[in-house]
């Protein structure tokens, strides 16, 4: 695959998304306006989660536009607290629900409690009020679900194996364990990190799906 036809798959695989600099606040200012007509909103921390929950969202039969359902990334975990403030108890019809990182979660416990949406004391807490963590991101969540060899065999179907096989060779991460590498070769890129957040949603069975995502798809 020659770097043209890997372009253009790109983009392919990325219609719908807002791309460039801007590409993070552009994507939360077009949820925003979707949810002034939503029933639910699912907080997210970036684009890529974003595109995690559509993707899942149709697998799973769901249409969120009809069910009126936004899928709203805050731009990152600081920025829920802004979001719980504007659409929490003052909205009693709004159904919210969220996923957030690992290491982010005591932050959203303090903005929950603040935006009056929630008081959790516990991580069982938390998920009673729609909110689920995933360990440590959701990027590691779907390399565990899906197996290295099936993302290094994705790499390959997208013309990204040698360039994999780069970083794998770099001292910094030469002998470090697959998942750890594949991890860092996920996130070391905003557009690569959106795209395979589809492709892998897209090609791990169901019943095999993170459960902290299935969850906050489901808790809407």
């Amino acid at each position: 695959m020659n770097r043209e036809d890997k372009r253009q798959l790109a983009a392919d695989l990325l219609d719908g998304y807002p791309s460039g600099p801007s590409a993070p606040k552009r994507a939360t200012a077009i949820a925003l306006a979707k949810a002034e007509q939503a029933r639910a909103i699912i907080l997210v921390e970036g684009v890529s989660d974003q595109r995690a929950v559509e993707t899942l969202a149709i697998r799973r039969g769901r249409n969120l536009e009809i069910e009126r359902v936004v899928v709203l990334p805050a731009g990152g975990v600081h920025a829920m607290g802004r979001l719980l403030a504007r659409f929490g108890p003052s909205e009693k019809n709004l159904k919210l629900a969220g996923l957030c990182d690992a290491a982010e979660e005591p932050s959203l416990w303090a903005d929950l409690t603040l935006s009056g949406v929630g008081s959790p004391d516990s991580r069982d807490g938390l998920e009673r009020l729609g909110f689920f963590v995933c360990v440590d991101d959701l990027e590691d969540e779907l390399i565990r679900a899906a197996g290295a060899d099936r993302v290094l065999a994705l790499f390959e179907s997208q013309g990204d194996h040698a360039s994999f096989r780069t970083l794998q060779n770099q001292p910094a991460w030469r002998g470090r364990p697959i998942e750890s590498q594949l991890r860092r070769y996920l996130g070391s890129g905003a557009r690569r990190k959106l795209r395979y957040a589809g492709l892998l949603v897209g090609s791990i069975e169901l019943v095999a799906i993170p459960r902290p995502l299935d969850a906050a798809l489901g808790a809407v």
